[in-house]
C-alpha cells in the first residue's frame, strides 16, 4: 500500500472516529435534553424525528452529489452539517427549546447522512485499492468513538456538566478533524460522467438500474434490520433504562457505553471471522445473537442483567451494516451506486424507527416497544443467504454455503 492510500484510509478513520464522538455525546444526555425539555417519551420521539428526516435526506441527497462532484467535496458539505447542527442543538438544549432541538438535529442529521453514505463509497473504493477488508474496521472506528463519547457523556452527566457546552466543545473537535481529515482524501472518488454524456448511452443509468436488482433489495432489508437495531440502541437504549428499570441517568449512560463497546469489539474483529466463516454465516449469527440480547433486555427482572445483556445486543448488530455494504459494492459495474442504494435502505431505519418506537412505548413501554426490533433481526438471519452470490473473498472461505 503507498503512502497515499494510507492517508486515504487513515482519513477515513479519522473521521468516522470524530462522528461517532458526535453522535454518541447527543446519545449520552438525551434524558437532561428531555428532562430539561419536559417533554414526554412520546413528544421526544418527535423531537428524534428530527434527526430522522435530517439523515434521510442528507442519504437521498448523498449518492447523487458523490456523483456529480466526488466524495471530498460531500464529506466537506456534511461536516459542515454536522458542526453547525451540535451547535443549534446546543442552543436549543440550553434555552430549552424543543424546535431549536428538532432543527439542530435535522442539520446533524443531513450532515451525518452526507458524510456517512460518501465515506461508505470510499472506504469500498479503499477495498478494491488495497484488496482487503475495510469497511467494518471503518465502522469500528465510528463505534469508538462511540465508547468515546459515552465515557464524556457518562462523566459530565455525573458531574451535572451543562449539556450546551458539552455539545459545542464536541463541535469544535469534529470541525478540527474533518479539516484534517478532508486535506486528505483523493479528489472524484465515486464521480461518474455528467448527464448527456456516457451515462445515458444504451440505455437506463445506473442510479436506475440498481433499484431494479431484487439480490440488492433483498441486502437492503437486511441492512434495514440491522441498522433499526443499532439505530433503536442509538435512540432509545439510555431512556431505556432510565424509564424501563427506573435507573439514574448515569447507569443509563453506562448502559450505551457497554453497547457502543461491544459494537467497536465487534466490527474490530470481524475481518479474521469473515475470512474464517464467510458473509452468511457472520450475518446469521450476528442477528440471531443481537435477537438473544434484546430478548433479555425486553424480559429480564433485574436491570443488571439487562444492562449485561446489550453487550449481546451490541456484538450481534456490530457488522450488520458494513458487511452487507461490502456485499452490495462487490460487483464489477455500478458499485458506487449499489452502496449508496443499500445506504439509502437502511437509514430508512433512522426515519422510521425513533418515531414509531416512541409513539408505540406510551402506549406499552420501551421494553415491549423493542420486540419490534426483536422481529426484524429474525428476518434479516433469515435473508443472510442472500449474500452469497457474487462474493469474492467468501468463495475461498465458505465455498458449502455458496
Amino acid at each position: 500500500m503507498d503512502s497515499a492510500t494510507r492517508r486515504w484510509r487513515a482519513a477515513l478513520f479519522l473521521f468516522m472516529l470524530a462522528a461517532g464522538t458526535g453522535m454518541a455525546s447527543w446519545v449520552a444526555r438525551t434524558p437532561a435534553v428531555r428532562d430539561g425539555l419536559d417533554v414526554s417519551t412520546g413528544a421526544m420521539g418527535l423531537v428524534l424525528f428530527g434527526l430522522s428526516t435530517g439523515s434521510m435526506a442528507g442519504v437521498t441527497a448523498s449518492g447523487p452529489l458523490v456523483r456529480r462532484y466526488g466524495g471530498r467535496v460531500t464529506i466537506s458539505a456534511g461536516a459542515t452539517l454536522v458542526v453547525a447542527g451540535l451547535l443549534v442543538v446546543a442552543a436549543g438544549a440550553s434555552l430549552p427549546l424543543a424546535a431549536g432541538v428538532f432543527g439542530g438535529l435535522a442539520l446533524f442529521g443531513g450532515g451525518m447522512g452526507l458524510a456517512e453514505v460518501a465515506f461508505n463509497i470510499e472506504g469500498a473504493a479503499v477495498e478494491s485499492v488495497i484488496g482487503r477488508p475495510v469497511l467494518p474496521v471503518l465502522h469500528g472506528c465510528f463505534s469508538l468513538g462511540t465508547v468515546v463519547g459515552a465515557l464524556l457523556g457518562m462523566a459530565l452527566t455525573a458531574v451535572e456538566f451543562p449539556v450546551g457546552w458539552h455539545l459545542t466543545a464536541v463541535a469544535a473537535l469534529i470541525a478540527a478533524a474533518a479539516v484534517r481529515s478532508v486535506l486528505s482524501l483523493p479528489h472524484g472518488t465515486g464521480k461518474e460522467a455528467p448527464f448527456g454524456d456516457s451515462s445515458r448511452q444504451g440505455g437506463t443509468p445506473g442510479r436506475s438500474r440498481v433499484w431494479r436488482d431484487r439480490r440488492l433489495l433483498l441486502i437492503g432489508g437486511i441492512v434495514l434490520a440491522m441498522a433499526f437495531a443499532e439505530g433503536a440502541a442509538n435512540d432509545w437504549l439510555p431512556l431505556l433504562m432510565v424509564d424501563g428499570y427506573h435507573v439514574g441517568a448515569t447507569a443509563g449512560s453506562l448502559t450505551f457505553l457497554a453497547f457502543a463497546s461491544s459494537m467497536a469489539l465487534g466490527r474490530f474483529a470481524g475481518g479474521p471471522l469473515l475470512e474464517r466463516y464467510g458473509r452468511v454465516q457472520v450475518v446469521r449469527v450476528s442477528a440471531m445473537t443481537a435477537a438473544l440480547g434484546l430478548v433479555v433486555v425486553i424480559v429480564s427482572p433485574s436491570p443488571l442483567m439487562a444492562g449485561a445483556a446489550t453487550v449481546l445486543w451490541g456484538l450481534g448488530a456490530s457488522l450488520g451494516f458494513p458487511v452487507t455494504l461490502s456485499a452490495a459494492g462487490d460487483h464489477p459495474h455500478d458499485a458506487a451506486a449499489r452502496v449508496g442504494a443499500v445506504a439509502t435502505t437502511g437509514y430508512v431505519a433512522f426515519l422510521v424507527g425513533p418515531p414509531a418506537l416512541g409513539f408505540l412505548a406510551d402506549r406499552v413501554g420501551l421494553r415491549l416497544a423493542m420486540t419490534v426490533v426483536l422481529a426484524l433481526l429474525v428476518v434479516a438471519s433469515t435473508l443472510a443467504g442472500v449474500l452469497a452470490p457474487g462474493r469474492r473473498a467468501d468463495a475461498e472461505a465458505e465455498p458449502a454455503s455458496a
